[in-house]
């Protein structure tokens, strides 16, 4: 699994003119799936995620989670982050079919309400208008492989 975690003031998912997920503090998720993916990976990932430390403290220095700062998720699928980026066309031969990616892509999101977060979340396939309110910046990547 693939995941581009970014640190935010704000961030909604607008489908369809209307908002299907809104969040104030906390993290935008985008997720992608590969086709070896597991549950286990997919828990492990969530784990990660939820227990980030990027938050500042009174000092000054990155070491709050997401709990610690009372911060919410919104989680928006990204197939694209499995992009092939050899040729100028990209191909996204590389991402987990909707019959792999949609129950790992709802596990991720059980995963993260279990640990006590708001989720908030876009919709898997839409084409969705994704706004973020980038705070830092503070961008991290995440690559779990099987």
């Amino acid at each position: 699994m693939r995941a581009v975690v970014t640190r935010v003031s704000s961030a909604s998912v607008i489908i369809e003119g209307k908002v299907n997920g809104a969040i104030e503090k906390g993290y935008l998720v985008l997720l992608g799936v590969g086709p070896n993916d597991t549950p286990e990976i997919c828990d492990k990932l969530a784990e990660k995620i939820c227990n980030l430390r990027v938050f500042e403290d009174e000092a000054g220095k990155m070491n709050l989670n997401l709990e610690q700062v009372g911060g919410a998720i919104l989680a928006v699928s990204q197939f694209t982050l499995y992009a092939d980026t050899k040729s100028r066309r990209p191909g996204f031969t590389g991402a987990a079919k909707p019959d792999v990616a949609i129950p790992l892509y709802e596990r991720f999101l059980d995963q993260c309400r279990t640990r006590g977060f708001q989720v908030e979340h876009g919709e898997f396939g839409a084409d969705m208008q994704v706004a973020s309110v980038n705070d830092g910046p503070v961008t991290i990547l995440f690559e779990l492989d099987a």
